[in-house]
């Protein structure tokens, strides 16, 4: 009898142990399916610095960077005009509000601040002085890279791969 209860317990502890293992597993999977570049791979040339960027599972470009030495989510957006950094976030990095200001977004008009950025990492890129604005509209945590970065950099698709390139 007490074995049989023991095997059960034991079982039991198995099958919930094997549901944890499982979500964590796939949890994973999804995130990197989410941003394949957590990790960004770069390539140092004489004179340039690329770094190669995998479209996600949703079409977009999502890569992890830095601002300001702080880990943070970029989403590459060439229709953005700066880097577009949500309140919430922008609090957690330190970055000062500037001068208000409105922006024409595909939602409708927000008010923003400006602020500037001392130093953007991504993978072995790095821009430094670089726009930005503040968008407390903002519910998602990835920031906009806008073309106030990326105007820095030349571009380049090819098929499901986005090639940054920085000449230095």
């Amino acid at each position: 009898m007490q074995s049989e209860s023991t095997g059960r317990g034991m079982m039991a502890a198995g099958f919930i142990l094997g549901i944890v293992l499982l979500t964590v597993f796939f949890s994973d999977v999804l995130d990197r399916q989410r941003n394949p570049n957590r990790d960004p791979y770069s390539t140092v040339q004489a004179g340039s610095v690329e770094v190669r960027l995998d479209r996600n599972r949703y079409g977009h470009y999502l890569a992890s960077g830095t601002i300001n030495s702080r880990p943070v989510e970029f989403l590459v957006d060439t229709g953005a005009t700066d880097v577009v950094v949500p309140a919430d976030t922008a609090q957690r990095l330190g970055l000062v509000r500037g001068r208000q200001g409105i922006a024409r977004t595909a939602n409708g008009n927000v008010t923003i601040w400006a602020t500037n950025i001392a130093r953007l990492t991504l993978g072995d890129i790095e821009l430094t002085n670089v726009a930005a604005s503040i968008n407390p509209g903002m519910r998602d945590q990835e920031i906009l890279l806008g073309m106030s970065a990326i105007r820095r950099v030349e571009l380049l698709q090819r098929g499901d791969t986005l090639t940054l390139r920085q000449f230095q």
